[in-house]
C-alpha cells in the first residue's frame, strides 16, 4: 500500500504575487499553498478537486447553526438600521 503525502508550504502575499505562475503549477501537482498577510493565513491556493461537496455542506450546517443562534429580542431589522444610524 502506498500513502499519498501531500505537500504543503505557507507563502507571504508578496512572495504568492511575484512567484504566482510557479505556485499554480506546484498546486496543479496537487500541492497546497498558504498565503499569509503579516504573518496570518489568509488564503490557500488548492488543486482542483481539492474542495469536496461534503465540506460545503458542514460549512453550510455550520453557518446555519450559528444564525439559529442569533436573537433579535423582539427587534425589527428597521429598529436596529435606524439605532445604527444614530
Amino acid at each position: 500500500m502506498t500513502s499519498l503525502v501531500v505537500m504543503s508550504i505557507t507563502i507571504g502575499a508578496y512572495d504568492a504575487k511575484a512567484h504566482f505562475s510557479d505556485l499554480l503549477d506546484r498546486a496543479s501537482r496537487g500541492e497546497t499553498i498558504t498565503v499569509s498577510r503579516h504573518g496570518q493565513p489568509v488564503a490557500q491556493l488548492v488543486p482542483m478537486g481539492t474542495f469536496k461537496n461534503e465540506t460545503a455542506r458542514r460549512s453550510v450546517d455550520e453557518i446555519r447553526k450559528m444564525r439559529s443562534a442569533i436573537r433579535l429580542d423582539g427587534l425589527s431589522i428597521r429598529d436596529l438600521m435606524y439605532e445604527g444610524r444614530r
